[in-house]
């Protein structure tokens, strides 16, 4: 299915704003759709005295006409006219005679969509209409008019007529868009020009009673209600006073009673002058319980995260001390051995701690091992140049770590056993393919005596961290010439 854009450019529609302002239009017609219970069709002009549907919008609150999309199919004939007449004239249309589509009965109107010439500020519109929009409600299962029904349909014919005089949809958004905004069918209040609630919805009166409000809330002030909700509370959102108020669209959470509420602001123009609001409210107190819980979440894995690699450095302080009070040059080289594996650990672990994902740019830790690792070239009398080629990559901690041990491994069997007293290279390349991870390490030392078998322990940790905890593969070769490869083959989790 193309998009608004492109459809817009194929059909000769190429202007800049008029292709803002009807994604800024389609981006929030749901709340007409679901306050008129009725589809929505954005028409644009093809170009050749006809129409195509470039949006499409179906009512959360009601049965749809259309059980496909038709974004992208040119106008039906029999509304051709009414779409047309819309277009040309400027001015809203209703069909007269209840409309059929594919066998479902349907009332159809049209509205001629403006854009403000300043998206910004000011009142003056296009001189013409930039498309048309039409409203096709559901005949067959049209419920019984109650209250509530009778006064959504109405405030959805307010919002298409502020989409004729170029005063929806609303640039001037004071809040940014959080998990739970409200919807029609959440909750909904209706406010007069002073913030006096006109009608609230039923699901609206409900959520504010789970704040504490007691009462009616028809004929109080908004504004006020959640003054006395919040007179106890030291953090406010600072949106909140103007977006309950009805002066101007926003979002904002109100809490209290245990609960929490999540509001956004429609404001209601009629003829450039602000006559009310349309408030949509939502219960949104289980959602910022797990917000909540998942900021905690996170601070309590950093710090774990740091603490063990606190406690790791620790352990890697003892065997150092305690190298270098053994007599034993075996047991030096095990302790020694140990300290390095145990301080590339807690560079993983470093890396956790300083941020929220629980992944870690590995370039940056094995940057930070390998200038652990190169230490040891002066212990081995060995004159030593790294490269690191192509990226590994974010990686996550269950891979990071165990990963971080068998590079460190690696790198300190080609120091130790390949350039030994000797100069050379130790390059390390890095590439991801089809979800898979390849690494290889190699070096320009003496390489590995033929046929024998790797079976000390380093390469023991190495090989069952691979084929264990990493699910991937390894393999050792050596030219006949000199220098060792060891190349590596990981699934990406």
């Amino acid at each position: 299915m193309s998009t608004l854009s492109d459809l817009m450019k194929q059909y000769g529609q190429t202007h800049s704003a008029d292709i803002e302002w009807l994604h800024a239009l389609t981006g929030d017609w749901q709340v007409i759709a679901d306050l008129s219970f009725a589809d929505l069709v954005l028409w644009i002009p093809d170009g050749k005295n006809g129409f195509i549907a470039a949006g499409h919008a179906r009512p959360s609150s009601a049965a749809t006409v259309f059980y496909r999309d038709i974004t992208g199919k040119p106008v039906e004939k029999s509304w051709a006219s009414l779409v047309s007449t819309a277009y040309k004239t400027g001015k809203n249309v209703d069909n007269g005679e209840p409309d059929k589509y594919q066998g479902v009965p349907a009332r159809l109107s049209a509205v001629p969509v403006f854009r403000r010439l300043n998206i910004e500020t000011g009142t003056d519109i296009t001189p013409s209409p930039i498309a048309v929009v039409t409203k096709h409600t559901n005949l067959g299962e049209v419920a019984a008019p109650n209250k509530t029904r009778i006064n959504l349909t109405v405030l959805g014919d307010v919002l298409l007529n502020m989409v004729v005089d170029g005063s929806y949809p609303e640039f001037n958004k004071q809040s940014a868009p959080r998990r739970g905004a409200p919807r029609v069918n959440d909750g909904l209040l209706h406010l007069d020009a002073n913030g006096a609630v006109v009608f609230s919805s039923p699901n609206g009166m409900s959520a504010f009673q789970k704040l504490g409000v007691t009462g009616e809330l028809e004929g109080r002030s908004l504004l006020e209600v959640t003054k006395e909700i919040n007179k106890n509370r030291v953090n406010i959102d600072e949106n909140l006073p103007i977006v309950v108020s009805g002066k101007l669209a926003g979002r904002a959470d109100i809490e209290g009673n245990g609960a929490a509420l999540s509001v956004r602001s429609v404001p209601i123009y009629e003829n450039s002058v602000n006559t009310g609001a349309i408030l949509l409210c939502r219960d949104v107190t289980e959602l910022r319980r797990q917000e909540r819980e998942l900021i905690t979440k996170d601070a309590t894995i950093r710090e774990i995260h740091h603490r063990v690699k606190n406690n790791l450095q620790t352990v890697a302080s003892l065997l150092r001390i305690q190298g270098r009070r053994s007599q034993s040059e075996e047991t030096l080289e095990a302790l020694s051995d140990a300290e390095r594996r145990v301080a590339a650990i807690a560079v993983v672990h470093d890396s956790l701690s300083e941020g929220l994902a629980q992944d870690v740019n590995f370039d940056e830790v094995f940057d930070r091992i390998i200038a652990l690792v190169s230490e040891l070239a002066l212990a081995f009398n060995a004159r030593v140049t790294n490269l690191r080629i192509g990226k590994f990559g974010r990686l996550p901690s269950e891979m990071a770590t165990p990963l971080s041990v068998v590079l460190t491994e690696i790198v300190t069997n080609a120091y130790e056993h390949g350039l030994a007293n000797r100069t050379g290279h130790v390059t390390v390349n890095a590439s991801r393919k089809s979800k898979r991870l390849y690494i290889t390490v190699s070096d320009d030392g003496v390489g590995l005596e033929p046929g024998k078998v790797l079976t000390g322990l380093g390469t023991q940790i190495v090989k069952t961290l691979v084929e264990g905890e990493l699910r991937g593969k390894i393999e050792f070769k050596s030219d006949k010439t000199g220098g060792t490869t060891v190349s590596l083959e990981l699934p990406l989790i």
